[in-house]
């Protein structure tokens, strides 16, 4: 009789369980929306990005990266492939996108059924076990009737988290790509530094024997000691910020142990010859910026949020019991028993929360967002404009380096040396001529090294993912052993 009985009630709340089913093996699968994510980042940076979930899959993105560092001297675009392939951070990123996948997953899913059953009457005399069995089925209705709005806002959220990962990755990729390239200009200025450090070892030398037979006073001796000396001491400290450059980009590739002895070029690519046009390029980052669309996605899922709490503002929680009761009596030496249905709706009567506030902090919430929106949008124009503007004077301000001021000191030294052997010109002025040179050589790297930099953030101001980026400013001075190797 009871199981019977149980089975009727659970006959009634069926239509509350099975209604509005909806697919959920988008969310489900193991690689949820990182099909979406290799799409996003592929146009941008061309680049193979790979989510490890099984130690099969970490195997083989541990021999790729091996392969790839066996040519030890890395070019920019093979850092960039290691750094995708081997962080562990991008790695989290990606789990994050499979937590997204989760939560949107149980969104599909009804709120289970709460049964109750309770017995009364235990050990009454001349009845076998109990008197009474009650039995309840509690379905929450507003739940139900709310159903699609949650599913329809945990959807929004996993395609905000597509975004989020792919925006993740992009600047991975920038930042690896800045590394690299104040690693490789570190290393070009070591070159610099070195040969200057030869030149003045010798100058201080020649000095020295000048002074020894008078044609050279002890104040123009200490000028070129102290010269030689202050330059050893540069160079002592741009070796040191040359390690940590290098160190920098180890970090980003995920490396350690004996994968960490890769080395860099010692000098960065020569200028282009021509620029690339961008005279579309605040539109194209309008379309295409990936923390702009994630603006968006905030905005429609906080308006999505402001429909539901709208759509609950008066009632929180409504709750439908369906059940029954059994009783059992002793008549005439007969237990007989009665069972009768039972149906009960359970609700919060809004006496004293009204729902005000809950909409207001709603629709503060949706003005918020907007208003990101809009800013963001500003901004994206703006770091457009900025990134291409950096880009065309930095690649003029390199030229004018490479093609006038190295040419004019290389020439000027050129004819000191002359006129110096020709007995026209003295010591102290071939010497400060050779200074001169060497300054303005360091200056034509950093140079070329902003533009390179300026270069490298002009994919991050149309796609997204430049949170970090380096200022053509930053002063990247380094040394170390020479040779041409690599480091």
């Amino acid at each position: 009789m009871i199981g019977s009985r149980m089975k009727l009630a659970a006959t009634l709340a069926l239509p509350l369980v099975l209604g509005g089913c909806v697919s959920a093996s988008e969310y489900a699968a193991k690689n949820a929306g990182f099909s979406s994510v290799e799409a996003k980042t592929a146009g941008a940076i061309g680049k193979q990005t790979v989510w490890v979930q099984n130690q099969q899959q970490a195997r083989v993105v541990s021999d790729r990266v091996k392969s790839l560092i066996a040519k030890k001297t890395l070019d920019v675009e093979t850092a960039v492939q290691v750094a995708l392939l081997n962080n562990k951070g991008l790695q989290a990123a990606y789990a994050d996108l499979g937590e997204s996948a989760a939560d949107a997953w149980q969104s599909t899913m009804l709120v289970n059924p709460t049964v109750s059953l309770g017995l009364t009457g235990i050990g009454t005399p001349g009845l076998e076990a109990f008197k009474t069995v009650e039995g309840m089925i509690a379905s929450n209705i507003l739940a139900l009737a709310t159903r699609e709005r949650d599913i329809a806002i945990a959807d929004t959220r996993f395609r905000q988290a597509q975004l989020n990962a792919a925006l993740r990755t992009l600047q991975l990729a920038a930042d690896t790509r800045r590394a690299w390239i104040n690693a490789v200009a570190a290393w070009e200025t070591v070159g610099q530094l070195n040969q200057a450090q030869a030149a003045a070892d010798a100058a201080s030398e020649l000095a020295q024997k000048l002074g020894e037979t008078g044609a050279m006073t002890k104040e123009g001796q200490a000028r070129e000691h102290v010269f030689y000396a202050e330059l050893a001491g540069q160079t002592a400290k741009a070796r040191l910020t040359a390690r940590l450059a290098k160190e920098e980009l180890t970090r980003l590739m995920g490396l350690w142990g004996s994968d960490v002895d890769y080395q860099v070029p010692n000098r960065l690519p020569s200028l282009p010859k021509a620029l690339v046009r961008r005279d579309l390029i605040e539109a194209a980052a309008l379309q295409r910026r990936v923390d702009l669309q994630i603006a968006k996605l905030e905005l429609e899922a906080t308006a999505k949020s402001y429909n539901l709490t709208e759509a609950t503002r008066y009632v929180t929680d409504l709750e439908l019991l369906t059940g029954f009761e059994t009783e059992r009596e002793l008549e005439d030496g007969d237990i007989k028993s009665e069972t009768t249905g039972q149906g009960e709706v359970e609700f919060v009567i809004p006496i004293f929360d009204s729902g005000k506030a809950r909409m207001r902090k709603a629709e503060l919430a949706y003005m918020r967002a907007a208003n990101l929106l809009a800013e963001k949008a500003v901004n994206v124009r703006s770091e457009a404009r900025s990134a291409y503007q950096a880009y065309r004077a930095n690649y003029d301000i390199a030229r004018h380096y490479r093609n006038s001021v190295v040419p004019l000191r290389t020439k000027i030294e050129e004819e000191s040396l002359l006129t110096y052997n020709a007995m026209i010109t003295n010591t102290f002025e071939l010497l400060a001529d050779s200074r001169d040179k060497v300054n303005s050589i360091l200056l034509a790297v950093n140079a070329k090294r902003d533009f390179w930099l300026a270069e490298a953030n002009l994919a991050p101001a149309i796609y997204g993912g430049g949170a970090g980026a380096a200022t053509g400013q930053t002063e990247v001075a380094a040394a170390a052993e020479s040779g041409g190797g690599g480091h």
